[in-house]
């Protein structure tokens, strides 16, 4: 195994035995409830969202016992049922390969927490109007918890949480009637991506373990062992993973740079996208091309190419979330961290300078209809959740158009959000581009990256298309007939002479899809 102490006299066991039996005070005589067998630990996660189900399976798929814990009955008959009420590759795999074996569901708290080791806490930290996350979730999960142990357990952070939570996390504990010596507080922040949530976790960059002495130290290392001795990835039934898939390192670190590594790494990468797109920005001005200084930048090994994609902003549950909620806590600790407010600031407007990039390509927009690919945040989930897509729709139907779209997978979701009146959902790409003035392109699904342009311009009333995530080549697109807007790229004019239907577009409409 790859470790790194945190500085503080941590360090990974290094027994032959199981640590964690040692630890645990067991004997080489087989307890009557064992927490641990065969490396196996017993685990609850207390949260049934992204990282929660995630967190569960995946736990589940490398060999622990697992609990998911949730207060919402409606969702847990779901899992039980067989439902996944989240859109994530691998992940309905797992839960069907594991539910009613290794993984567990229940609304009982007290049932979830019998004989584990580890309680993982993945509940939600939305932001306050201030921009402070809010902490309340945590609070109560803390409370039931400290009056549920029945022997000794470590609570594991897995939400994203500002520094100082574990404390916090500590002094309610105690506050409520548990022993000093029946429990320790560790961070373990999450690095998920949503679309590929399942591989990230099973194949990290990294794992971080915040953790303040060696007992609970000792019992994370135990939990994430198939990883960091590479023991899964020699296993025939693995989920699939990157060609060159390393063992990755365990970084131990002490529970406040734990903390403080998630919200840094997160706020580090909106800046990287935020720049991105101001650079894309000063290309458009100058006449040069994005995608070739990206490939510049992205060449120097200091930088990387990873998250050099201009489009039309970030979003989803992490970013905007925890941009605002790093930024409060630099606030709270004296230091006025400006530069979180102008990453903020590109994003935001970056949605604008698309609608007027929209606006420019049509003259006006008041009746206009417009054909939308895209509702999700990005490609390869259901979350629409601070969805830059949902927020250019928004604000394309203030300006009178007619929103006619599709995703893969975020219309149901969408359609609880956005107004009844002026939005069309079509089940297919080529159903939202028929009769429409203008085609958008909002989110960075693979499929959208592969449509059949000859049938996709003869639907259309005019082929305009405006693509917010670059996935297309401009010259490829002009020899196609089309009139291409991107991001960070000189417009690209059609060359081949367009023929309009004298019907006008009614004509070529298929049935309307709701």
């Amino acid at each position: 195994m790859a470790h790194k102490s945190n500085g503080d006299g941590i360090h990974p066991p290094e027994s032959s035995g199981s640590p964690l039996r040692a630890f645990l005070g067991y004997s080489g005589a087989k307890p009557a409830d064992p927490i641990v067998e065969d490396k196996n630990v017993r685990l609850a996660i207390i949260g049934s969202g992204y990282v929660g189900l995630v967190a569960a399976a995946c736990f589940a798929e490398l060999g622990h016992e697992v609990t998911c814990v949730d207060n919402d009955l409606r969702k847990i008959e779901r899992l039980h049922n067989g439902e996944e009420p989240i859109y994530e590759e691998f992940l309905p795999g797992l839960l069907a390969k594991h539910r009613g074996q290794r993984l567990a569901f229940t609304t009982d708290l007290k049932q979830g927490l019998a004989g584990v080791a580890a309680v993982f806490i993945a509940v939600g930290t939305p932001a306050t109007e201030h921009g402070e996350a809010d902490m309340s979730y945590v609070e109560e999960v803390s409370r039931a918890v400290a009056q549920t142990l029945d022997g000794y357990k470590v609570v594991v952070e897995k939400s994203t949480v500002p520094v100082f939570t574990h404390d916090w996390i500590r002094k309610v504990m105690l506050l409520n009637g548990a022993e000093p010596g029946s429990f320790d507080v560790a961070s373990n922040p999450e690095f998920l991506r949503e679309g590929s949530a399942v591989r990230d976790f099973l194949y990290p960059d990294r794992i971080v373990l915040g953790v303040d002495n060696q007992r609970s130290s000792c019992v994370l290392h135990e939990i994430y062992e198939p990883l960091a001795s590479g023991r899964y990835y020699r296993q025939k039934s693995r989920v699939a993973g990157p060609a060159a898939a390393s063992v990755p390192p365990v970084i131990v670190t002490n529970a406040k740079s734990a903390e403080l590594i998630k919200h840094a790494s997160n706020a580090f990468l909106a800046t990287k996208v935020s720049f991105i797109n101001a650079v894309a920005n000063i290309c458009e001005a100058v006449g040069a091309d994005i995608k070739q200084v990206c490939e510049g930048i992205g060449a120097d090994s200091r930088i990387g190419r990873r998250f050099l994609n201009p489009g039309i902003g970030y979003g989803g549950s992490c970013f905007p979330k925890d941009l605002k909620a790093f930024y409060a806590v630099a606030r709270e600790c004296g230091y006025d961290f400006r530069l979180l407010r102008e990453v903020s600031l590109v994003n935001e407007e970056q949605l604008q300078r698309f609608v007027r990039k929209v606006k420019a390509a049509l003259w006006t927009l008041r009746g206009k209809k417009l054909a939308v690919l895209g509702l999700a945040f990005k490609g390869g989930t259901d979350d629409i959740r601070e969805s830059p897509a949902l927020a250019v729709v928004e604000m394309l139907l203030r300006e009178g158009c007619e929103i006619r779209a599709h995703d893969p997978a975020a219309m149901e979701r969408a359609r609880r959000v956005l107004p009844d009146q002026g939005v069309t959902y079509c089940g297919n790409p080529y159903d939202a581009a028929c009769g429409a003035d203008a085609l958008l392109i909002l989110t960075d699904w693979e499929e959208f990256a592969a449509l059949e342009l000859d049938r996709l311009r003869t639907l259309m009333a005019y082929p305009i298309v405006v693509d917010g995530r670059n996935l297309y080549d401009p010259a490829a697109m002009s020899a196609a007939g089309f009139t291409y807007y991107s991001i960070g790229r000189s417009p690209a004019a059609a060359q081949r002479k367009i023929e309009v239907d004298i019907r006008g577009p009614a004509a070529l409409a298929p049935a309307r899809t709701e």
